[in-house]
């Protein structure tokens, strides 16, 4: 099971309207419209959604819908200025509150909230990145070796962009070509040290030969890859083929395997997304390891311990020019 999709059936169409409208003020992205012959439908993205089946044991009317959310008492003022009246409010000082709504034409939903406690929420949730690519941009990095793949992949991973909300502008993503898949870490490189990507695609082909060749490039290239997103604090989607033969490729560049580039294209906007939920920077890996390493004014400054106590080491030339004089002075007294 790949996805799932949970329906909700509106008794009425002044309730589809008035359940849509409410959804979508408390937070849910609404996406499109869909008409058809006997239905009209509204799809919601949550940003978080868990499926829960039940079994009522008591013969009694349950709602049509049963939400659990966060901040109840936020979702209570959106509802009401809706003009939607809340019944059966439960809201005591515990760390829930429960309440449903009813809508004109006979739909119901009843809310569990649950309450923050001070600063820590009483359930945290998990930090997630979401697939929109609404206001960011990207760079992609494609091969032009084995372009026969290549170009299929960069084909999947705009249309990807796209999907997610990029748009069919093309100032959205900025397309860089280089020569072969070992050049592609060092433009990745570049596109993220200017800031101006959110995230960066990496796409290319690697065939097996007859040589060790392909083990030194697949190496090198997964490598440099991840140095950079390490190094750069910026996003590095994975889109590079390595596969044993031309058929392994194909079946990966949009046919039984899917379209790696599409894949890519959703792992780029999925972290460029959870990048700025987190409030991720760039590591600084370069300048921290400066800062560790003393500088060599400092190290001449400082003198050994031995010298800063005012003891002489010994064995130095000093010693043994004074060793050497006392000698001389001795045999001359005799």
């Amino acid at each position: 099971m790949r996805w799932a999709s949970l329906t909700l059936q509106a008794k009425s169409e002044e309730d589809f309207g008035l359940l849509t409208k409410m959804l979508d003020a408390l937070g849910f992205r609404s996406q499109d419209v869909e008409e058809y012959g006997h239905y009209r439908l509204q799809p919601f993205l949550p940003a978080d959604l868990r499926l829960e089946v039940v079994h009522r044991k008591n013969p009694r009317v349950y709602p049509d819908l049963e939400l659990t959310i966060s901040d109840p008492d936020s979702a209570v003022e959106i509802i009401r200025k809706l003009g939607l009246e809340t019944l059966e409010d439960d809201s005591g000082q515990s760390f829930c509150r429960n309440f449903d709504v009813r809508l004109p034409g006979g739909t119901t939903i009843s809310f569990m909230g649950i309450r923050f406690n001070g600063d820590e929420p009483a359930h945290r949730p998990d930090v997630d990145g979401t697939l929109n690519a609404k206001g960011k941009t990207f760079g992609i990095v494609v091969s032009r070796f084995n372009s026969f793949i290549t170009e299929r992949l960069l084909s999947g991973c705009v249309d990807g962009l796209r999907r997610c909300g990029l748009g069919t502008s093309t100032k959205g993503y900025e397309v860089v070509r280089v020569p072969g898949a070992f050049e592609i870490p060092l433009a990745a490189r570049k596109l993220a040290e200017t800031k101006k990507y959110d995230a960066i695609i990496c796409l290319g082909c690697l065939l097996r030969g007859d040589t060790a060749h392909y083990d030194v490039i697949v190496n090198e290239v997964t490598r440099g890859i991840g140095q950079s997103a390490q190094e750069t604090g910026v996003p590095h989607a994975f889109g590079v083929l390595t596969c044993e033969n031309l058929e392994q490729a194909i079946d990966r560049a949009g046919l039984k395997m899917g379209n790696k580039g599409f894949e890519a294209a959703l792992a780029a906007v999925e972290m460029a997304s959870l990048n700025g939920a987190i409030g991720l920077r760039a590591s600084g890996f370069g300048k921290i390891a400066q800062r560790r390493q003393p500088s060599t004014v400092s190290q001449k400054q400082v003198p050994p311990p031995r010298l800063r106590s005012g003891l002489r080491p010994s064995g130095s030339g000093t010693s043994a020019r004074n060793d050497k004089a006392k000698k001389s002075t001795k045999t001359k007294r005799k």
